[in-house]
């Protein structure tokens, strides 16, 4: 293991960036002191290390990194197989990326490596006999989707895991890896989660700001190809909040296999390593994620209620609705089964677990969280969501009535529309936030609330649409516009 070691250190480090210098001509003479002193005492020092033990051998790396530094007069980063953000002496004068084959171990201390708890689908009631039969006529189901999500299936719902696009995006996410520590002093550091995969992550650190927003961390979860080096981050960095992405298991510089659980997982060492290495408390934490991150957005604020708010762009209510649509219609049971078991994306089962602030933002021509071939705004399961939300947290209000106001609503394409639906019902802003603060005045109880129980079939209207225009925003763009930072909101409050 030692020799090993020492090979790697031999071998490398190696170029891979030359960072930009905010102060070269302090970095410069800061470089010399440090070389001249590493060099002259370096005997000495290596003596000591190699006696320490053998994890010594990595700062063979640090005595490359000042030589390099001398040498370049610039801020660099290098690369080992594995990746970390490592400050060398504390930052004092230089700061620069070591990319070496340690990492940031961040556990939870109640998990197992089974991982993290998910919602499992409701098994059906049966008899012992019933059972065994069952299981020996569906065995060939369980057969053919183990396959089909293992071969073609798990790559066509994450593409972003697939090797030969990674290689063809390399430039562009180095670019973007390069601008985010470059230019907002971002710092990368590896995470291990519960099921041994490292997770690739970026830390932009905005407390020392002045603004408001840096005081908030924003954790991004990017889309089914989407990086945190070209992704969703951008958005809350615009708007100058502390933010924190990381990289699906299986995605550029995460290992593992983006499944359900191991998504699960992953999102959860990211809390943890906000929490207890980032010293962000939960309450300041906002989850912000795109398309299907809003699987680990919505397990991340079930499985931590504590949590500020969520905001969901893009997204969908249930993966199934989506895979029928492309796969071919006789395939319905298998796919059926294989999604229900292997993939089992179900965001709105898991939002409604959580009781705090949660805005939806719905692109009105979106062309693939729909399940009507044409970009028809009432297939998109964006709506299902919001319904979904809303009918469990203001069932009275919610009844047959009032679903159907909010479907006419959420039929509006633009602004106008929307406003001319909002309008047609003589919509009393203000009436309806009393009303909603008076009943969490007297009663204080968590959600479903049975507010309009005793209220007029008008009253009910007015409030259906007050709720739906408070928890979803339209942005009249496609699925894969990026998201301006004017457009990203906090959640509304009563």
């Amino acid at each position: 293991m030692a020799g090993w070691m020492w090979l790697r250190c031999i071998l490398g480090p190696h170029l891979q960036r030359i960072h930009r210098s905010p102060n070269p001509s302090r970095l410069e003479s800061s470089a010399s002191a440090l070389w001249s002193l590493s060099y002259y005492s370096s005997p000495l020092l290596l003596c000591y290390l190699y006696r320490k033990g053998g994890w010594g051998v990595h700062y063979i790396g640090f005595f490359q990194v000042l030589r390099g530094l001398l040498a370049e007069e610039k801020i660099f980063s290098f690369a080992y197989p594995g990746y970390i953000h490592f400050n060398l002496l504390l930052k004092l004068t230089i700061s620069f990326v070591f990319l070496l084959s340690f990492w940031t171990e961040v556990s939870n201390p109640k998990l197992s490596k089974a991982g993290v708890s998910l919602l499992k689908p409701e098994p059906r009631l049966r008899g012992a006999a019933d059972n065994i039969l069952n299981s020996v006529r569906t065995l060939p189901c369980h057969i053919i989707s183990f396959l089909i999500v293992h071969s073609f299936g798990r790559r066509m719902l994450y593409p972003g895991s697939v090797r030969l696009l990674q290689k063809a995006m390399k430039s562009l996410l180095d670019q973007g890896r390069n601008k985010l520590v470059e230019e907002f002093d971002g710092q990368r550091n590896k995470l291990v989660a519960c099921d041994g995969n490292e997770i690739d992550t970026m830390f932009v650190d905005r407390r020392r700001d002045r603004g408001e927003n840096g005081q908030t961390l924003v954790i991004c979860c990017e889309g089914n190809a989407g990086f945190y080096e070209i992704g969703c981050m951008n958005t809350p960095l615009e708007g100058g909040y502390s933010v924190l992405g990381w990289n699906h298991p299986g995605f550029v510089g995460s290992t593992g296999i983006p499944f359900p659980q191991n998504e699960a997982n992953a999102m959860d060492v990211v809390i943890q390593f906000a929490v207890h290495k980032l010293g962000f408390q939960l309450s300041d934490i906002v989850i912000y994620a795109w398309s299907i991150g809003g699987f680990t957005a919505s397990w991340a604020v079930m499985s931590y209620p504590e949590i500020q708010s969520l905001v969901l762009d893009a997204s969908f209510d249930d993966l199934l609705p989506l895979a029928l649509k492309v796969m071919p219609s006789n395939w319905r049971p298998l796919v059926q089964y294989t999604v229900r078991h292997y993939i089992n994306l179900n965001n709105a089962e898991q939002l409604l677990k959580y009781q705090g602030p949660v805005l939806l933002i719905r692109r009105t021509r979106d062309e693939i969280i729909t399940t009507a071939d044409t970009e028809d705004i009432m297939s998109n399961r964006g709506n299902d969501l919001l319904l979904k939300l809303l009918q469990f947290r203001y069932p009275k209000i919610m009844t047959d009535e009032g679903i159907r106001v909010v479907r006419q609503w959420l039929a509006a394409s633009n602004h106008i529309e929307e406003m001319s639906v909002y309008s047609g019902y003589e919509v009393d802003d203000d009436w309806c936030s009393s009303v909603l603060q008076s009943y969490q005045a007297d009663r204080d109880v968590l959600f479903p609330w049975s507010v309009g129980e005793d209220m007029t079939l008008e009253g009910r209207r007015q409030l259906a649409l007050f709720l739906a225009r408070k928890y979803m925003r339209n942005f009249e763009s496609t699925h894969c516009t990026p998201l301006p930072a004017s457009e990203f909101h906090s959640p509304w409050r009563l």
